[in-house]
């Protein structure tokens, strides 16, 4: 029992120091710049954030499934395709929720900082 709650807590913290390592970079450049595609980027990041979990678990199972793209590392049912599923869904939460917080701030913010 304690076991699993280990491997759990090992698993979701992988996932979020992994999709907090790439989302919130990503959610900043997003909050902050303005560039060609952007609306299509945060399209693509808000679409995300309201993926069904079954849909990205039955997406990651046919990437990781033998005959899939990713078949041949062998991760179906590890660790470690618990950790890519977990940070296909939380990579948009935390990207889409730096980028909303970073858009709500006073333009002027910066100066006044300095």
């Amino acid at each position: 029992m304690l076991e699993v709650v280990r491997l759990t807590f090992v698993v979701s913290g992988i996932a979020l120091a992994i999709s907090s390592a790439f989302g919130i970079p990503v959610g900043a450049w997003l909050g902050l710049r303005r560039f060609a595609g952007r609306s299509l980027l945060r399209a693509f990041i808000y679409t995300g954030m309201g993926l069904p979990p079954v849909v990205v678990g039955l997406a990651v199972y046919l990437l990781l499934s033998r005959q899939g793209p990713m078949g041949s590392l062998d991760w179906l049912f590890t660790p470690a395709g618990m950790v890519l599923a977990q940070v296909v869904i939380a990579f948009p939460i935390v990207a889409g929720l730096t980028s909303a917080a970073l858009e709500a701030l006073d333009p002027e913010l910066p100066l006044q900082v300095r």
